[in-house]
């Protein structure tokens, strides 16, 4: 299903303040129409798009060949995230990556579906992205560095060269890790933490 502009629709399934940002996100991309929101709790619009029900809608409106993206934010725990992944893997639903263009991402870089990229994230040669991540804004992905799906990397952080994040991880807001770190998957560093080894 596309509007008349040819672009794709997008459904948006959480419809809280991390949705926000990605609606900007969204909009500045230019590359997909937002159909409306799908939330458990919430009624009436965000930001002026309609919310169509809770997810329950997913098998439906992924017959009509409309892309997904997860806007259910991540502080701390990544299961919510995780449980709505496999509803949208048994519907063989199709998933987005957004990618702001006031963000730089390296030619030689991988972004897994799914995955946000925050406005001013910057992403390095040969880093490695995993599926349904928030690179939120500012945030610093260095050379060699992988990152597991379901990870939250906040806004400004640090993650420098050669470094490994285990699925699930959430990094608070302005923590650094060091280059060459291992991090175990579901992982927690708070706001403003400096790992090194």
């Amino acid at each position: 299903m596309k509007e008349e502009n040819n672009k794709p629709n997008i459904i948006l399934i959480g419809g809280g303040g991390h949705c926000l940002s990605v609606i900007d996100v969204v909009e500045q991309e230019d590359k997909y129409n937002i159909k409306g929101i799908l939330d458990d709790t919430k009624e009436g619009d965000v930001l002026g798009y309609p919310i169509l029900g809770n997810r329950d809608l997913v098998k439906e409106l992924s017959t009509e060949g409309v892309f997904f993206l997860i806007t259910v934010g991540q502080i701390k725990s990544s299961s919510v995230r995780e449980d709505i992944a496999l509803l949208l893997d048994s519907c063989k639903a199709k998933l987005a990556t957004v990618v702001s263009p006031l963000a730089y991402v390296s030619k030689y870089a991988t972004i897994g579906e799914g995955t946000v990229i925050m406005h001013n994230a910057f992403i390095n040669a040969k880093a490695k992205v995993g599926k349904h991540c928030i690179i939120n804004t500012k945030a610093n992905i260095e050379h060699n560095v992988q990152i597991g799906d379901f990870c939250h990397i906040s806004t400004c952080a640090t993650v420098n060269g050669d470094t490994a994040v285990g699925k699930g991880t959430f990094i608070g807001s302005n923590a650094t890790i060091s280059n060459g770190i291992t991090i175990a998957e579901k992982s927690i560093i708070n706001a403003g933490n400096f790992i090194k080894r």
